[in-house]
C-alpha cells in the first residue's frame, strides 16, 4: 500500500533514523541497527524484533523495498535481508527532515523572544 507522504509524516524516531541510513545505500538489518546507534552516539539503540517490525510496516507503506541485488555469495551470509528507501520514503524522508527544521527554528525564535522579554523587565 503506498501512500501521499503528507499522511505519512510526523516520522517515528526509528523510522525517521532507518530511512536516514537507507538514503545511504542499501544494507541489511544488523547494518542498519549499527549505523542508527553510531549517528545517534548510541542514543537510539534498535532491538532485532523493533527492527524487522518496523521495517515490515514502513515497506507496506511504500517508504523501503526488499532488494534484489545481492551481494557475491563468497562474500556474504545469504540469510541477510538487504532493503532500499524508494522514491516515496525519500519523499518522506525529506518532508520529515523539513517539518523538524521548521520546529526547531520556530522553538529557537521562542527561547530568544522568551530572553528578551525577561531582559526587559
Amino acid at each position: 500500500m503506498s501512500q501521499n507522504s503528507d499522511e505519512l509524516i510526523p516520522l517515528k524516531p526509528v523510522v525517521f533514523h532507518i530511512l536516514l541510513v537507507l538514503v545511504g545505500g542499501e544494507r541489511h538489518g544488523y547494518s542498519i541497527v549499527k549505523e542508527v546507534a553510531a549517528q545517534t552516539d548510541g542514543q537510539l539503540k534498535i532491538e532485532p524484533g523493533n527492527l524487522y517490525r518496523t521495517l515490515r510496516t514502513i515497506a507496506s507503506q511504500g517508504l523501503i523495498v526488499e532488494s534484489a541485488n545481492r551481494p557475491d555469495p563468497d562474500l556474504d551470509d545469504q540469510r541477510r535481508r538487504y532493503f532500499r528507501v524508494t522514491p516515496l520514503g525519500n519523499e518522506v524522508l525529506r518532508a520529515e527532515a523539513l517539518r523538524m527544521e521548521c520546529l526547531s527554528l520556530s522553538a529557537k525564535a521562542e527561547f530568544e523572544a522568551a530572553g528578551s522579554r525577561r531582559g526587559e523587565r
